[in-house]
């Protein structure tokens, strides 16, 4: 007995997206929102020093022109920003439970 594959999986297979390289744009359109957030997170006085060296690294990869890791690490740059800027929000209230009555 034969066994192949039925056609609407071999199809879906065909139509399935592929993993693409990130370019100098899509490492910009990165790198410009986490400097963003993490600018956000210096106002509120809780930037994370973890933030900083990412974007350095994210700069640095797209000076070698390795767009790939530039962007992963520019997207972890803003992650780690919008994580100190959530931080700063909660602990803004959450320090009146620790307050002793």
């Amino acid at each position: 007995m034969k066994r192949s594959l039925p056609l609407a999986m071999l199809l879906a297979l065909g139509l399935a997206p592929t993993a693409r390289a990130a370019n100098e744009a899509d490492y910009k359109a990165a790198y410009a929102a986490a400097e963003a957030a993490s600018k956000e997170a210096a106002g509120l006085r809780n930037q994370w020093t973890v933030t900083v060296s990412t974007l350095a690294a994210a700069r640095k990869a797209a000076d070698g022109g390795d767009f790939d890791r530039a962007t992963a690490a520019a997207k972890e740059a803003e992650a780690l920003a919008k994580a100190s800027i959530f931080q700063a929000a909660s602990e803004k209230e959450a320090w009146k439970a620790m307050e002793i009555r």
